[in-house]
Protein backbone atom coordinates (compact mmCIF):
# COMPACT_ATOMS: atom_id res chain seq x y z
CA UNK A 1 0.00 0.00 0.00
CA UNK A 2 1.30 3.42 -0.91
CA UNK A 3 2.06 5.42 2.25
CA UNK A 4 0.55 8.84 2.80
CA UNK A 5 3.59 10.16 4.69
CA UNK A 6 7.25 9.49 4.02
CA UNK A 7 9.77 10.44 6.71
CA UNK A 8 13.36 10.94 5.53
CA UNK A 9 16.00 10.58 8.25
CA UNK A 10 19.58 11.38 7.17
CA UNK A 11 22.18 10.34 9.72
CA UNK A 12 25.89 9.94 10.33
CA UNK A 13 27.17 8.02 13.37
CA UNK A 14 24.01 8.31 15.48
CA UNK A 15 23.91 4.80 17.01
CA UNK A 16 22.82 6.08 20.42
CA UNK A 17 19.73 7.92 19.22
CA UNK A 18 18.27 5.87 16.35
CA UNK A 19 16.17 3.45 18.40
CA UNK A 20 14.67 6.25 20.49
CA UNK A 21 13.97 8.32 17.39
CA UNK A 22 12.25 5.33 15.75
CA UNK A 23 9.99 4.77 18.77
CA UNK A 24 9.02 8.44 18.89
CA UNK A 25 8.28 8.50 15.16
CA UNK A 26 6.11 5.37 15.39
CA UNK A 27 4.14 6.83 18.31
CA UNK A 28 3.59 10.10 16.45
CA UNK A 29 2.83 8.73 12.98
CA UNK A 30 0.52 5.78 13.68
CA UNK A 31 -2.55 7.99 14.38
CA UNK A 32 -1.91 9.90 11.14
CA UNK A 33 -2.45 7.05 8.67
CA UNK A 34 -0.10 5.06 6.46
CA UNK A 35 3.58 6.01 6.52
CA UNK A 36 7.12 4.89 5.83
CA UNK A 37 10.42 5.83 7.47
CA UNK A 38 13.40 6.07 5.12
CA UNK A 39 16.78 6.09 6.85
CA UNK A 40 19.71 7.40 4.79
CA UNK A 41 23.11 6.34 6.12
CA UNK A 42 25.69 8.93 5.09
CA UNK A 43 28.71 6.66 5.45
CA UNK A 44 28.49 5.90 9.18
CA UNK A 45 31.46 4.16 10.78
CA UNK A 46 29.74 3.08 14.02
CA UNK A 47 26.85 0.62 14.54
CA UNK A 48 24.19 2.95 13.17
CA UNK A 49 23.43 0.95 10.04
CA UNK A 50 23.30 -2.34 11.95
CA UNK A 51 20.60 -0.79 14.15
CA UNK A 52 18.68 0.38 11.08
CA UNK A 53 18.92 -3.06 9.48
CA UNK A 54 17.41 -4.57 12.64
CA UNK A 55 14.55 -2.02 12.51
CA UNK A 56 14.04 -2.95 8.85
CA UNK A 57 13.76 -6.64 9.74
CA UNK A 58 11.18 -5.90 12.44
CA UNK A 59 9.04 -3.31 10.66
CA UNK A 60 7.93 -3.33 7.02
CA UNK A 61 7.38 0.42 7.20
CA UNK A 62 11.13 0.97 7.53
CA UNK A 63 13.34 1.41 4.48
CA UNK A 64 17.01 2.29 4.27
CA UNK A 65 19.74 3.44 1.90
CA UNK A 66 23.43 3.21 2.75
CA UNK A 67 26.08 5.32 1.02
CA UNK A 68 29.48 3.81 0.39
CA UNK A 69 31.12 6.86 1.93
CA UNK A 70 30.26 10.15 3.59
CA UNK A 71 28.78 12.48 0.97
CA UNK A 72 27.06 15.09 3.12
CA UNK A 73 23.54 15.88 4.24
CA UNK A 74 22.46 17.37 0.92
CA UNK A 75 23.33 14.14 -0.88
CA UNK A 76 21.53 12.09 1.78
CA UNK A 77 18.38 14.18 1.54
CA UNK A 78 18.50 14.16 -2.25
CA UNK A 79 18.64 10.36 -2.28
CA UNK A 80 15.86 10.22 0.30
CA UNK A 81 13.64 12.52 -1.75
CA UNK A 82 14.30 10.33 -4.79
CA UNK A 83 13.13 7.07 -3.23
CA UNK A 84 10.12 8.20 -1.13
CA UNK A 85 6.64 7.07 -2.10
CA UNK A 86 4.38 9.24 0.05
CA UNK A 87 2.36 12.28 -0.99
CA UNK A 88 3.83 14.19 1.97
CA UNK A 89 7.52 14.19 2.84
CA UNK A 90 8.84 14.86 6.34
CA UNK A 91 12.53 15.42 6.98
CA UNK A 92 13.99 15.17 10.46
CA UNK A 93 17.52 14.82 11.83
CA UNK A 94 18.50 11.74 13.82
CA UNK A 95 20.10 13.58 16.75
CA UNK A 96 16.82 13.98 18.74
CA UNK A 97 17.22 17.75 18.91
CA UNK A 98 13.92 18.13 17.04
CA UNK A 99 10.75 16.63 18.50
CA UNK A 100 8.83 14.16 16.28
CA UNK A 101 5.62 15.07 18.13
CA UNK A 102 5.76 18.46 16.37
CA UNK A 103 5.04 16.75 13.04
CA UNK A 104 1.19 16.78 13.30
CA UNK A 105 1.21 20.53 13.94
CA UNK A 106 3.40 21.15 10.90
CA UNK A 107 1.19 18.89 8.80
CA UNK A 108 -1.82 20.98 9.82
CA UNK A 109 -0.15 24.09 8.45
CA UNK A 110 0.51 22.25 5.18
CA UNK A 111 -3.18 22.57 4.24
CA UNK A 112 -2.55 26.06 2.87
CA UNK A 113 1.15 25.76 2.03
CA UNK A 114 3.51 23.59 0.03
CA UNK A 115 6.34 23.52 2.59
CA UNK A 116 6.34 24.23 6.32
CA UNK A 117 9.68 24.55 8.09
CA UNK A 118 10.33 24.55 11.80
CA UNK A 119 11.75 27.59 13.54
CA UNK A 120 14.05 26.89 16.49
CA UNK A 121 12.85 30.01 18.31
CA UNK A 122 14.51 28.95 21.57
CA UNK A 123 17.55 27.17 20.21
CA UNK A 124 19.63 24.97 22.55
CA UNK A 125 22.97 25.09 20.77
CA UNK A 126 26.34 26.73 21.53
CA UNK A 127 27.05 30.18 20.13
CA UNK A 128 29.45 28.65 17.60
CA UNK A 129 26.36 27.30 15.86
CA UNK A 130 23.77 29.94 16.66
CA UNK A 131 25.84 32.98 15.61
CA UNK A 132 26.77 31.75 12.10
CA UNK A 133 23.19 30.57 11.65
CA UNK A 134 21.84 34.00 12.60
CA UNK A 135 24.19 35.63 10.10
CA UNK A 136 23.11 33.28 7.32
CA UNK A 137 19.42 33.71 8.06
CA UNK A 138 19.79 37.49 8.17
CA UNK A 139 21.57 37.66 4.83
CA UNK A 140 19.09 35.25 3.27
CA UNK A 141 16.11 37.34 4.44
CA UNK A 142 17.65 40.47 2.90
CA UNK A 143 18.76 38.77 -0.29
CA UNK A 144 15.57 36.85 -1.03
CA UNK A 145 13.07 39.11 0.74
CA UNK A 146 11.55 36.39 2.89
CA UNK A 147 10.34 36.52 6.49
CA UNK A 148 11.73 33.13 7.50
CA UNK A 149 13.79 33.11 10.69
CA UNK A 150 15.34 29.64 10.43
CA UNK A 151 16.20 28.28 6.98
CA UNK A 152 18.15 25.27 8.28
CA UNK A 153 15.87 23.71 10.87
CA UNK A 154 16.16 19.94 10.53
CA UNK A 155 12.38 19.46 10.84
CA UNK A 156 10.33 20.23 7.72
CA UNK A 157 7.22 18.91 6.01
CA UNK A 158 6.47 19.39 2.33
CA UNK A 159 4.39 18.05 -0.49
CA UNK A 160 6.14 15.40 -2.57
CA UNK A 161 6.16 17.73 -5.59
CA UNK A 162 8.38 20.13 -3.66
CA UNK A 163 10.83 17.40 -2.66
CA UNK A 164 11.10 16.14 -6.24
CA UNK A 165 11.66 19.61 -7.68
CA UNK A 166 14.66 20.52 -5.48
CA UNK A 167 18.13 19.58 -6.68
CA UNK A 168 20.40 19.32 -3.64
CA UNK A 169 24.20 19.15 -3.63
CA UNK A 170 27.05 20.75 -1.69
CA UNK A 171 25.48 22.36 1.39
CA UNK A 172 22.26 23.47 -0.32
CA UNK A 173 20.13 21.58 2.21
CA UNK A 174 20.47 24.73 4.34
CA UNK A 175 18.39 26.64 1.82
CA UNK A 176 15.56 24.21 1.05
CA UNK A 177 12.84 26.77 1.94
CA UNK A 178 14.53 29.36 -0.28
CA UNK A 179 14.90 26.93 -3.18
CA UNK A 180 11.20 26.05 -2.86
CA UNK A 181 10.26 29.75 -2.63
CA UNK A 182 12.25 30.55 -5.79
CA UNK A 183 10.28 27.88 -7.65
CA UNK A 184 6.99 29.48 -6.69
CA UNK A 185 5.91 27.18 -3.85
CA UNK A 186 4.19 28.62 -0.77
CA UNK A 187 6.51 28.41 2.23
CA UNK A 188 5.53 28.90 5.88
CA UNK A 189 7.26 28.67 9.26
CA UNK A 190 6.19 27.50 12.72
CA UNK A 191 8.10 27.67 16.03
CA UNK A 192 9.12 24.20 17.23
CA UNK A 193 10.68 22.77 20.36
CA UNK A 194 14.43 22.27 20.26
CA UNK A 195 16.60 20.18 22.60
CA UNK A 196 20.25 20.05 23.43
CA UNK A 197 22.20 17.27 21.80
CA UNK A 198 22.33 14.31 24.22
CA UNK A 199 24.23 11.77 22.13
CA UNK A 200 27.03 11.82 19.60
CA UNK A 201 28.87 14.86 18.34
CA UNK A 202 27.82 17.78 16.21
CA UNK A 203 28.73 17.61 12.52
CA UNK A 204 28.94 21.40 12.36
CA UNK A 205 32.28 23.17 11.93
CA UNK A 206 33.81 26.35 10.61
CA UNK A 207 34.49 24.67 7.28
CA UNK A 208 30.74 24.38 6.83
CA UNK A 209 30.41 28.07 7.62
CA UNK A 210 32.78 28.88 4.76
CA UNK A 211 31.07 26.46 2.40
CA UNK A 212 27.71 27.87 3.40
CA UNK A 213 28.85 31.35 2.37
CA UNK A 214 29.61 30.11 -1.12
CA UNK A 215 26.35 28.19 -1.23
CA UNK A 216 24.45 31.38 -0.37
CA UNK A 217 25.97 32.94 -3.50
CA UNK A 218 25.07 29.78 -5.43
CA UNK A 219 21.43 30.00 -4.37
CA UNK A 220 21.28 33.67 -5.31
CA UNK A 221 22.74 32.82 -8.72
CA UNK A 222 20.38 29.88 -9.24
CA UNK A 223 17.40 31.97 -8.24
CA UNK A 224 18.01 34.61 -10.89
CA UNK A 225 20.12 33.03 -13.61
CA UNK A 226 19.66 29.26 -13.40
CA UNK A 227 17.94 29.05 -16.78
CA UNK A 228 19.74 31.97 -18.43
CA UNK A 229 23.35 32.27 -17.16
CA UNK A 230 24.30 34.24 -20.27
CA UNK A 231 22.32 37.17 -18.89
CA UNK A 232 24.77 37.42 -15.99
CA UNK A 233 28.04 36.62 -17.75
CA UNK A 234 26.99 38.38 -20.92
CA UNK A 235 25.99 41.50 -19.00
CA UNK A 236 29.36 41.85 -17.31
CA UNK A 237 31.17 40.76 -20.47
CA UNK A 238 29.34 43.24 -22.64
CA UNK A 239 29.98 46.06 -20.18
CA UNK A 240 33.68 45.17 -20.07
CA UNK A 241 33.92 45.15 -23.85
CA UNK A 242 32.12 48.49 -24.16
CA UNK A 243 34.47 50.09 -21.62
CA UNK A 244 37.49 48.67 -23.43
CA UNK A 245 36.26 49.88 -26.81
CA UNK A 246 35.41 53.31 -25.37
CA UNK A 247 38.90 53.70 -23.91
CA UNK A 248 40.35 52.47 -27.21
CA UNK A 249 38.42 55.11 -29.16
CA UNK A 250 39.60 57.79 -26.77
CA UNK A 251 43.22 56.70 -27.27
CA UNK A 252 42.69 56.58 -31.04
CA UNK A 253 41.58 60.21 -31.01
CA UNK A 254 44.69 61.12 -29.00
CA UNK A 255 46.87 59.25 -31.51
CA UNK A 256 45.28 61.09 -34.44
CA UNK A 257 46.07 64.33 -32.66
CA UNK A 258 49.75 63.37 -32.62
CA UNK A 259 50.06 62.10 -29.05
CA UNK A 260 52.00 58.94 -28.26
CA UNK A 261 49.85 56.19 -26.73
CA UNK A 262 52.15 53.15 -26.95
CA UNK A 263 53.50 53.54 -23.42
CA UNK A 264 50.23 54.52 -21.76
CA UNK A 265 48.90 52.03 -19.14
CA UNK A 266 45.42 52.97 -20.32
CA UNK A 267 46.07 51.13 -23.59
CA UNK A 268 46.93 47.91 -21.76
CA UNK A 269 43.87 48.35 -19.57
CA UNK A 270 41.62 48.72 -22.62
CA UNK A 271 42.98 45.53 -24.18
CA UNK A 272 42.51 43.63 -20.89
CA UNK A 273 38.90 44.84 -20.63
CA UNK A 274 38.10 43.60 -24.13
CA UNK A 275 39.78 40.22 -23.57
CA UNK A 276 38.07 39.76 -20.19
CA UNK A 277 34.72 40.69 -21.74
CA UNK A 278 35.14 38.11 -24.48
CA UNK A 279 36.03 35.45 -21.91
CA UNK A 280 32.94 36.26 -19.88
CA UNK A 281 30.75 36.03 -22.98
CA UNK A 282 32.19 32.62 -23.89
CA UNK A 283 31.76 31.48 -20.27
CA UNK A 284 28.10 32.47 -20.46
CA UNK A 285 27.64 30.55 -23.71
CA UNK A 286 29.27 27.44 -22.22
CA UNK A 287 27.01 27.74 -19.17
CA UNK A 288 23.99 27.93 -21.49
CA UNK A 289 25.12 24.70 -23.16
CA UNK A 290 25.42 23.00 -19.77
CA UNK A 291 22.00 24.21 -18.64
CA UNK A 292 20.44 23.00 -21.89
CA UNK A 293 21.50 19.43 -21.07
CA UNK A 294 19.36 18.04 -18.27
CA UNK A 295 20.92 15.63 -15.84
CA UNK A 296 19.82 13.33 -13.06
CA UNK A 297 22.05 13.37 -10.00
CA UNK A 298 22.78 9.92 -8.55
CA UNK A 299 24.96 8.87 -5.65
CA UNK A 300 27.04 5.72 -5.00
CA UNK A 301 24.68 3.59 -2.95
CA UNK A 302 26.12 0.48 -1.29
CA UNK A 303 22.83 -1.07 -0.21
CA UNK A 304 19.13 -0.27 -0.26
CA UNK A 305 16.61 -2.03 1.96
CA UNK A 306 13.06 -2.18 0.63
CA UNK A 307 10.41 -4.77 1.50
CA UNK A 308 8.63 -4.19 -1.81
CA UNK A 309 11.85 -4.53 -3.83
CA UNK A 310 13.75 -7.52 -2.44
CA UNK A 311 16.15 -7.34 -5.38
CA UNK A 312 17.50 -4.06 -4.01
CA UNK A 313 20.19 -5.62 -1.90
CA UNK A 314 23.91 -5.31 -2.43
CA UNK A 315 24.47 -2.79 -5.23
Amino acid sequence: MKPRISVVVPYLNEEESLNELYQKLITTLEPLGTFEIVFIDDGSTDRSYEIVRELFRRDRRVRAVKFRRNLGKSAALSEGFRVVRGDIVVMIDADLQDEPNEIPRLLGALDHNDLVTGWKENRNDPWTKTFPSAVFNGFARLLFRTKLHDMNCGLKVMRADVARSIDLYGELHRFIPILAHLQGFNVAELPVEHHERRHGTSKYGWKRFIRGSFDLITVAFLGRFQNSPLYLFGGFGGLSILLGVGIGLYLTVLRLQGHSIGTRPLLTFAVLLIIAGMQLLFTGLLAELIVSRTHQRRYPVEEELDHDRPDRGQQ
